[in-house]
């Protein structure tokens, strides 16, 4: 079956806002997709690894990516299609919390 990377982007402030019947459902619904057998996890502090001409390594402690939402992060979700994958991931926190789902296919 077809894999999709997902990166959810969403901040306190929205889901805050967001009623707590809807967030406990959004919660449900992630631990149904983890029982399907979904790698869901938020995202920690990110380091840059570069290696220029393989002569080094060079990390940098800071996001490469800006958004105006922080990430909050990441699932790697099975699906038929990209329908399916959007639909299983509309109602994830970041989905109903104000924030944004990006829907990677995983091409391997």
């Amino acid at each position: 079956m077809p894999r999709f990377v997902t990166i959810g982007y969403g901040d306190r402030a929205g889901y805050d806002r967001t009623s707590p019947d809807i967030r406990n459902a959004a919660h449900a619904h992630d631990a149904e997709l983890k029982r399907r057998g979904a790698l869901i996890g938020i995202a920690g502090a990110p380091v840059q690894v570069r290696n220029p001409d393989a002569r080094g390594i060079e990390t940098e402690h800071a996001p490469f990516m800006s958004a105006p939402l922080p990430i909050a992060g990441f699932a790697i979700i099975e699906a038929a299609d990209m329908a399916e994958a959007i639909q299983l991931i509309s109602t994830s926190p970041c989905a109903v919390a104000h924030g944004t789902v990006e829907v990677w296919p995983l091409e391997e």
